[in-house]
């Protein structure tokens, strides 16, 4: 490896760490979720944060907004949601002189940083408003192509209990979303910590550590991280051994999952392994980077039959089973 790109690789690295101090300043106790949005935004992807109401989702993406120096909106996903609402309209305007001419005014998605909260609520017309922004960072209004501000992610939370008056996203859009990220309940002791940090007169702060041009010269020198043959075959494998319909798929696979991931969630395990190592400060992705992120950025790509979700079937434990029998497959051959 070049000197001058190791060096390139360990000074991102620092102000990765630097980053997330700053973010678990304000988002106590939730490490993995940190690292996945922060792998996230390092891979120019988006995010799906899954969690019950209360446990910090909106708090964390305006933390990640000052950390990270982007210009950050927020909507607040409803049934009555349109698309133009997201997108911008033309309007008529009256000139002094009595002209009229159209004007475009741009609606949220013109930002940064997105924060599509409680994604599931909108209908599927509205959801389909964010498709073309989420993979061509580019909108199309009233014939018009218009280029989003670069960087541009979307980080859309999901409550999961909520059942009424809710529309599941599609398999199109759901494959948009670099990972799905779960956010759980705190344990006690951590719930001790944010019940003192945060309801005192004092609240801790969050300071600037990236800006949006550093954000997109760390993104670029991500993808020139080497990755290994045996890491790039291990990411092959994995994603081909969830194909029902592939030789390869174990037999666990051809009964419980109606259909698997494709190609785009090989290419986001690439970028997300090597993510991974930059964030625990090492200069190439292993193994075991593999094994950690086959979850978040395969479960929203799969599928469960009929009769394996009657069963009760686990599609996140079926991932977390395939991959570490594959892994020690692997490392014994």
């Amino acid at each position: 490896m070049a000197e001058d790109l190791v060096s390139e690789i360990e000074a991102l690295e620092d102000k990765l760490a630097e980053a997330k101090r700053s973010i678990e300043a304000r988002f106590i106790g939730q490490e993995r979720v940190v690292e996945l949005v922060l792998a996230s935004l390092l891979c120019g992807g988006h995010a799906l944060l899954i969690g019950l109401p209360g446990l910090g989702k909106t708090r964390l993406v305006e933390t990640l907004s000052t950390v990270m120096g982007l210009n950050g909106n927020r909507v607040q996903f409803t049934p009555d949601l349109m698309p133009a609402d997201i997108l911008g309209s033309e309007v008529l305007e009256t000139g002094a002189d009595g002209s009229r001419s159209f004007k475009f005014i741009g609606g949220p998605i013109f930002c940064q940083l997105l924060m599509a909260d409680e994604i599931n609520r909108a209908s599927p017309r509205t959801q389909s408003a964010l498709l073309q922004a989420m993979q061509e960072k580019v909108v199309t209004v009233a014939g018009e192509t218009r280029a989003l501000d670069a960087p541009f992610h979307v980080l859309a939370t999901q409550n999961p209990i909520e059942q009424e008056g809710t529309y599941p996203l599609p398999e199109a859009q759901l494959d948009r979303f670099l990972v799905q990220i779960n956010v759980a309940y705190p344990d006690r002791d951590t719930e001790r910590s944010i019940l003192l940090a945060t309801t005192g007169t004092e609240e801790a702060e969050s300071h600037q550590v990236f800006d949006g041009p550093s954000l997109i010269a760390a993104q670029k020198l991500l993808r020139r991280m080497p990755v290994g043959d045996a890491v790039v075959e291990q990411i092959l494998d994995l994603v081909r051994a969830f194909r029902p319909d592939d030789p390869s798929a174990p037999e666990a696979v051809r009964d419980m999952v109606a259909w698997g991931p494709g190609p785009r969630a090989a290419q986001a395990l690439m970028l997300t392994v090597r993510a991974r190592a930059l964030l625990q400060g090492r200069l190439a992705p292993s193994p075991e980077d593999v094994l950690d992120m086959a979850k978040p950025v395969l479960v929203h790509r799969m599928a469960l039959t009929f009769s394996a979700r009657a069963r009760g079937e686990d599609l996140g434990k079926l991932i977390d089973e395939v991959a570490a029998t594959l892994t020690r497959r692997e490392a014994a051959a």
